[in-house]
């Protein structure tokens, strides 16, 4: 695949960047001139520094205060749930909500979020999203085969699907403990609701012994790739690009058969009507380039979920395949896989 064009992206939103005057968060002064008009409490799953760069970049550009509170996922759960009140007319504590889907699904499950629609978020498919607009994907993060330049010369062979994977001879794989990431995890859930779980752990257990080192960590299969220390690696791509970005010698793959995918998404849950308007300008905002460029400028590439961006016009992987069936499993099951993970593929 040619140079992907991801990065384009990034240089072109710059220059429009620059011609508009903006300053970018790597080298703006971070203080907001002025108060901020409004202020709006989220809560969150996604990582602090993450949270951090759309907080400032936000409240510089259109002077309102978002408040995240990083939480896992159950922690959020909870706290909504906890937030919710019988009475409409209370205000609750939390006005929006940017988390993992199945947050949100659960959430919406209860009843817990107000429904919104704009032009904006009508635009994106139907699934990233909440069919009653309960809430809204705004980028997702596939698992990918992140393969070293150098291996894909000794080959006329590539993997291309995960049977072939698991299947490949002579080949050293990369990989993140499904112990240890969420994303990790996610694929073992996505596989075992897409293949059934004979045929998903046949596939584990044909990659197992090829497996170099599960790692804690999700940057680290991308990195043992980029040097050499392993041939592919089972990655989450928003780590690929990153390392792409900075010049490794990687090659992204889009397993033919499909893949899993993180989806993060926003919800609204204020039932104040003056901050549901804020929140929704917000929830928008995230579905547009401006997000997108400074995430990109601050090393986080997620893919775009609305397909009025330049961001999702100018992504080169069209041949991306998702999981479809993405099955809800209870924490019970959950743990039961990861269980028979351990016990029946990584001790034996």
């Amino acid at each position: 695949m040619r140079r992907y064009t991801v990065f384009i992206l990034t240089a072109v939103m710059l220059a429009a960047a620059a011609v508009a005057g903006f300053m970018l968060p790597v080298d703006a002064d971070k203080k907001t001139v002025g108060s901020p008009t409004a202020e709006l409490t989220a809560y969150t799953t996604l990582p602090a520094e993450t949270a951090a760069v759309l907080s400032e970049v936000y409240e510089r550009e259109n002077h309102v205060r978002v408040n995240f509170v990083p939480m896992s996922s159950r922690e959020v759960l909870q706290n909504i749930r906890d937030d919710a009140v019988s009475d409409p007319t209370v205000v609750r504590t939390v006005d929006i909500v940017l988390a993992d889907s199945d947050v949100l699904r659960a959430a919406a499950d209860l009843n817990l979020l107000k429904p919104y629609t704009s032009e904006t978020n009508d635009a994106v498919k139907d699934v990233f999203k909440d069919a009653h607009d309960r809430w809204t994907g705004v980028w997702y993060d596939p698992i990918v085969f992140c393969a070293n330049k150098d291996y894909m010369r000794t080959t006329v062979d590539l993997p291309d699907t995960w049977d072939k994977l698991a299947k490949a001879g002579n080949i050293r794989i990369g990989i993140t403990d499904f112990l240890a990431a969420d994303a990790s995890a996610n694929l073992m859930f996505q596989m075992i609701g897409n293949f059934g779980d004979v045929k998903t752990y046949e596939i584990l257990s044909g990659l197992h012994p090829k497996v170099v080192q599960y790692t804690k960590f999700l940057s680290n299969p991308v990195r043992q790739a980029g040097m050499g220390e392993v041939d592919i690696s089972v990655a989450v791509e928003s780590e690929t690009l990153r390392y792409l970005q900075d010049g490794y010698p990687l090659k992204i793959i889009y397993p033919a058969d499909g893949t899993s995918w993180l989806l993060t998404g926003v919800a609204i849950t204020t039932n104040d009507a003056a901050k549901n308007q804020v929140a929704a300008k917000f929830a928008d905002w995230l579905l547009g380039d401006e997000a997108q460029l400074y995430l990109q400028t601050n090393g986080f590439y997620f893919l775009s979920t609305n397909p009025q961006t330049l961001a999702y016009k100018s992504f080169a992987g069209k041949n991306l395949v998702l999981f479809k069936n993405r099955q809800m499993f209870s924490i019970d099951q959950r743990q039961a896989f990861l269980n028979r993970w351990v016990n029946d593929v990584r001790l034996k």
